[in-house]
């Protein structure tokens, strides 16, 4: 018998996956959710005495550049790209710093465990909004200047200027990028490292005790047999920990960075249209989340289906 014959039985056996077919819950639900915005918008217009001028929106979206003749970035869609950056950079940072972190807290050392517990609770119990004026005013900003990176930045190259400009967003600004990157990613390290802590933790304790049996040290162990192992505990919960970090990042528009909600808030104020500004806002907030989301749901699913089967 071939190796694909057992394959062939097992597919052939599996449920075979149904589209969706609403029943009528589903249709009462998406009725009252559709009255709901209805009410909304009416008491909106007739109450508040709001007129919608959407035809607005696209101008806050894309210009067209005057010395070239091509459709640019304009307020609302430059604030979405510094974003993501943001998002991006902090990720990366977080992951890093939260995973030494979290192996910190998993550590047999008892000075590794208080430091880990000291910067995670320190965190984890202070509001976000104050942990970020706190290390902005007395870390962040004390720390960009001294780095000299806005200098660097000015000083650099065309071709250096270009690519931080690509990355990081303006080369002028590259001093209160990097120090908001920095703001978000030591608030995200903290809940990063207790996911790690958590699928550390996870992995059953008589898979340390046969790795001792065989002689390999506490690091060894780490390496090749827990981590591999608790990979596949910690992925979900960090997909969704850096989902969060797309709507986390608002929280730096108070420290003055010109990320989407920042800039939304100034056209607001500017043009005076609350709603359209707004409710577009939201929606490029949840459209890269949204994707994420599904990409991180179809790895997962991958990964699940591509494993061997614990049975």
């Amino acid at each position: 018998m071939s190796a694909e014959a057992p394959r062939a039985a097992v597919s052939a056996h599996a449920p075979r996956r149904r589209g969706w077919r609403p029943s009528w819950l589903d249709l009462l639900l998406l009725a009252l959710v559709a009255g709901a915005v209805g009410v909304v918008a009416w008491r909106i217009e007739h109450h508040l005495n709001y007129r919608f001028r959407w035809d607005s929106v696209p101008g806050f979206l894309v210009r067209q550049d005057a010395a070239t003749g091509r459709w640019v970035p304009n307020l609302l869609l430059a604030g979405l790209l510094t974003t993501l950056r943001l998002t991006f950079w902090a990720s990366l940072l977080a992951g890093a710093v939260g995973l030494v972190v979290g192996l910190m807290s998993t550590s047999g050392r008892l000075l590794p465990r208080l430091l880990a517990r000291t910067y995670v609770e320190s965190i984890r119990n202070v509001p976000n909004l104050v942990f970020l004026f706190v290390f902005y005013y007395f870390v962040s900003a004390q720390l960009m200047p001294a780095l000299g990176i806005e200098a660097w930045a000015r000083a650099a190259s065309p071709a250096t200027r270009e690519a931080i400009a690509w990355l990081a967003g303006p080369p002028a600004l590259l001093g209160n990028f990097a120090a908001g990157v920095l703001c978000l990613a030591m608030l995200e390290a903290a809940y990063v490292a207790e996911i790690v802590r958590a699928g550390i933790q996870a992995v059953p304790r008589g898979q340390w005790e046969a790795a001792a049996t065989v002689g390999l040290s506490r690091t060894a162990t780490l390496r090749d047999v827990v981590l591999p192992q608790a990979v596949g505990r910690v992925l979900p919960p960090l997909a969704g920990q850096f989902i969060s970090l797309v709507k986390d990042s608002s929280l730096v528009s108070i420290i003055s960075i010109q990320e989407l909600t920042f800039i939304a808030n100034e056209v607001t104020v500017s043009t005076g249209r609350v709603f359209e500004v707004w409710l577009t806002a939201a929606a490029l907030y949840f459209l890269p989340c949204l994707a994420l989301s599904l990409a991180f749901r179809r790895w997962e699913r991958r990964a699940r289906r591509g494993a061997p089967d614990s049975r």
